[in-house]
């Protein structure tokens, strides 16, 4: 049963983790019954009557409801494209057209909205979707903290493209794109006054040219971006749904210092943390060198490290190395240490 007390739904099942997916596969499924197609995917891929042979249609929807409306490195009209871009960038698909559904609190300043608004449209231009359709609703004073955002995504799978999360095989090598936890730490400082000698500024930004770059020199055969539930939660959802165990060097996942000083100061994992413009892949190891060359030449894959490797099951274990030289197992996340990140 989903856990909350009374039944009632709690901040962890929105958090991406353990808890979340308990909700899912107890409530949210059943209750759709055979209209709903879960399949564990950042976006859904499609098969469409009449289309072009071997092109798939990806589909996507997520909300936004970040706290504050404005942090270090972005604004939730800058997150909500980026975040809908890259869920149809880890189907391996080139994103198209996007939908976005304002939610207002009664009282909110036209100056912010304004703001919001002409960030998602650069951000949008960058990344070369287009903006075709959307809603506005307003609602009382205290009903709501701002604004959210509602976002759908349409892209198109070329042929012969098929970059699954259920996609990872037994000797692939696993690849991040940089510093992870950087998004998670600058929402929360700016929102909880925390006062760093080096500020961290949140890695919000579109993968879809990044992936596009990979996919053109190697062969990828999954991709998540780890995003609520952070790095450690992408790593289990993978292991899980490609029916392998993983095998990850703690001393070699990229982490800046500010996140460090950030998670010792508050006892946090920066695996844990929350990031927005970070992919975790799942590549070849023949393929590995051009695609992880391929990533530092892009200006959002500098920072790319290789970190683990991909063995045979058991189905869903993922060890980590210390740098101590003993192992321990990764956890799925039950939920989130502070809620609204994203």
């Amino acid at each position: 049963m989903a856990e909350g007390r009374g039944g009632t739904i709690t901040m962890a099942h929105g958090a991406g983790g353990s808890r979340m997916l308990d909700l899912l596969e107890e409530v949210v499924y059943p209750a759709l019954g055979k209209s709903a197609l879960p399949d564990g995917e950042d976006a859904a891929a499609l098969l469409l009557d009449g289309a072009e042979p071997g092109f798939r249609l990806a589909c996507t929807t997520d909300s936004f409801v970040v706290k504050p409306l404005f942090f270090p490195g972005g604004d939730i009209g800058k997150l909500a494209v980026c975040g809908t871009v890259n869920d149809l960038s880890m189907r391996g698909a080139r994103p198209l057209y996007l939908t976005l559904g304002l939610i207002l609190e009664e009282g909110l300043p036209r100056e912010v909205l304004g703001r919001v608004l002409s960030s998602a449209g650069h951000w949008a231009e960058r990344a070369g979707v287009r903006i075709v359709a959307g809603d506005t609703k307003v609602v009382e004073k205290g009903a709501a903290d701002g604004m959210y955002i509602n976002t759908a995504g349409v892209g198109i799978i070329p042929p012969g493209r098929e970059v699954s999360i259920r996609g990872a095989r037994p000797g692939d090598l696993l690849l991040v794109s940089g510093c992870v936890g950087d998004h998670e730490t600058a929402v929360l400082s700016r929102r909880e006054g925390f006062d760093f000698q080096v500020e961290v500024e949140s890695d919000c930004a579109p993968l879809n040219a990044l992936v596009e770059t990979m996919l053109e020199v190697g062969e990828v055969h999954a991709l998540r971006d780890p995003t609520r539930g952070g790095l450690a939660a992408s790593l289990k959802e993978m292991a899980s749904a490609s029916g392998v165990s993983l095998e990850v060097r703690e001393a070699d996942i990229p982490v800046r210092e500010g996140v460090r000083a950030f998670c010792e100061m508050l006892g946090l994992d920066p695996l844990l943390l929350a990031n927005e413009g970070k992919l975790l892949a799942a590549v070849h190891p023949e393929s590995a060198p051009a695609v992880l060359e391929a990533m530092r030449a892009h200006p959002l894959g500098r920072e790319a490290a290789v970190i683990g490797s991909v063995l045979e099951g058991p189905r869903g274990r993922v060890s980590i190395l210390t740098p101590l030289g003993s192992s321990r197992l990764l956890r799925m996340p039950s939920g989130e240490h502070f809620p609204r990140i994203c």
